[in-house]
């Protein structure tokens, strides 16, 4: 008489009543190309989505309190300091929301799988790339611009940045470094790796670029979202040929230095001056963040042991 299945044995941590271990780390992978990890790419959805609720449940603890305390709210104004207020918790949430998926499965989330490493390719090499992709992004902007002609976008104003100094500060501030970092930290780091797992790069720098122009609906004119998906796609190249973050970072930066000044309406001092202290910043931030061992210093290979 032949005996049933045998029943699999179940994991020491299930017997025990332990939580389940971590998996296993994955070695670092090639520094001269964007990180392979093993994130789904069902996840690079879920992602945005949970970023965008996040951001708007963010957006509501700081707004009652405000709110409360006698901050007036209409239907066709909100302070510039709220609205500010409430981009930067927003941008914190997509930083929340990729950790978070990268973490799903209790998958082991390290620095340099987001990219936060040196170029592979070497700062000079990458330092090329960005001008390049800027000079690019730039003539075509300005080719689509003479042909559709769009409305001129009213995001200062809906800063405050004509109300006070301050606040005009704190907008560069986070239009030109808090922007760049945790956008390009969202769409490049984690949606685009984990679409990359699915079908390849093209592809994945394909939609990854359509989701950052499309998330900039509510706050750029329609027409530019075209050339904002462009850019998506780009950034996305450059994240896989330089394998790192930061030139990304730092390309984002300088077309939002670029783009503010000019609706700022400064004069070439102003532009130099943004383009100059916004990538400094997000520079000067990687450095103090790798000094207190929060990124990933080092390009070379290293195994699970490390």
């Amino acid at each position: 008489m032949s005996e049933g299945p045998a029943l699999e044995e179940p994991p020491a941590g299930a017997r025990s009543g332990e939580p389940e271990p971590l998996r296993s780390e994955l070695p670092e992978s090639d520094p001269g190309s964007s990180p392979v990890t093993d994130w789904p790419a069902w996840t690079a959805p879920l992602a945005l989505i949970g970023g965008l609720v996040l951001a708007a449940v963010a957006s509501l603890i700081v707004d009652l309190p405000a709110l409360a305390f006698g901050v007036k709210v209409t239907s066709s104004h909100t302070p510039g300091g709220l609205v500010i207020a409430d981009t930067f918790v927003q941008d914190l949430a997509f930083i929340a929301a990729a950790v978070y998926c990268a973490r799903l499965g209790r998958r082991v989330a390290r620095p340099w799988q987001f990219g936060l490493r040196r170029p592979g390719s070497g700062w000079p090499s990458a330092a090329g790339m960005i001008l390049l992709l800027l000079l690019a992004f730039i003539l075509l902007d300005a080719a689509w611009s003479e042909f559709v002609h769009p409305s001129k976008e009213k995001l200062l104003e809906t800063l405050g940045t004509k109300e006070s100094t301050a606040l005009l500060l704190f907008s560069a501030w986070l239009t030109c470094m808090v922007a760049p970092i945790c956008e390009e930290f969202l769409f490049r780091g984690y949606i685009f790796t984990a679409l990359r797992n699915w079908r390849g790069t093209l592809p994945a720098a394909v939609l990854s670029g359509i989701l950052f122009g499309g998330v900039h609906a509510t706050s750029a004119p329609a027409a530019d979202l075209l050339p904002l998906g462009l850019l998506g796609f780009g950034l996305c190249l450059l994240y896989r040929y330089s394998g790192s973050l930061y030139p990304g970072m730092l390309a984002h930066s300088l077309n939002n230095s670029i783009a503010f000044a000019g609706l700022a309406g400064w004069g070439w001092e102003g532009y130099v001056a943004l383009i100059i202290l916004a990538p400094a910043s997000i520079l000067a931030l990687i450095a103090v963040c790798n000094r207190a061992g929060l990124f990933t210093t080092g390009t070379g290979l290293r195994g699970a042991a490390a």
